[in-house]
């Protein structure tokens, strides 16, 4: 693996073209990461179809879609699969191990490409579970990158972009445990000094 990954955040995001299988199960062949210009994306790699870990974190990001979508942010998953291999997965029930009719596309990056551009292919085989988030204007702005066997916090990806889209509107910049509708701090000296003092005398 390269360290590519570390070097995204504050860059433009590659852009893809590959195939997707979206949300209604039809085939995208020409599905692109630009085609989001103008949202938020949470765009999020797992290893393989058919394993453990990877239908729990789907399924958990397949439930708060209606969260993302109140902030303007998309979901694209991503593996190593063949687009077929993802279609057989959705058409899988979930009490037999698939994930059902989730409603975000899920992009077959079968040549690993895509998984080569953002630094997370592991041991030319399988993506490690990366998650990055990307703005309006394709730029990086937050990455984690997860081992195999540990599966992400989807109410943490919906803090990131709470926390995202309030330093746009509000020029501030998000403390420590940040969550949405709590103080932010002005980016200076004296900014600093006056949420400290503010928070500390709650304790």
């Amino acid at each position: 693996m390269s360290a590519q990954m570390n070097l995204l955040v504050t860059k433009n995001a590659p852009d893809f073209k590959a195939t997707a299988v979206m949300p209604d199960n039809t085939f995208n062949d020409n599905f692109t990461l630009s085609s989001m210009a103008g949202k938020y994306v949470v765009l999020f790699f797992y290893p393989l179809d058919f394993t453990f870990v990877c239908p729990s974190e789907i399924i958990a990001f397949d439930r708060k879609i209606p969260e993302f979508k109140r902030r303007n942010c998309e979901i694209i998953g991503v593996s190593v699969d063949s687009h077929f291999t993802h279609l057989a997965w959705k058409e899988t029930p979930v009490e037999r191990g698939g994930i059902g009719k989730i409603q975000f596309p899920l992009v077959a990056d079968i040549t690993k490409e895509i998984s080569k551009a953002y630094g997370i292919l592991f041991n030319e085989a399988v993506s490690l579970r990366g998650l990055f988030l990307i703005d309006k204007q394709g730029i990086v702005r937050h990455c984690v990158i997860n081992d195999l066997p540990l599966g992400r916090n989807v109410e943490e990806a919906l803090r990131m972009v709470d926390a995202l889209q309030f330093t746009e509107e509000f020029g501030e910049v998000c403390p420590a445990n940040w969550k949405k509708g709590e103080d932010g701090m002005k980016p200076t000296a004296d900014g600093v000094a006056a949420y400290l003092s503010k928070h500390a005398a709650k304790k």
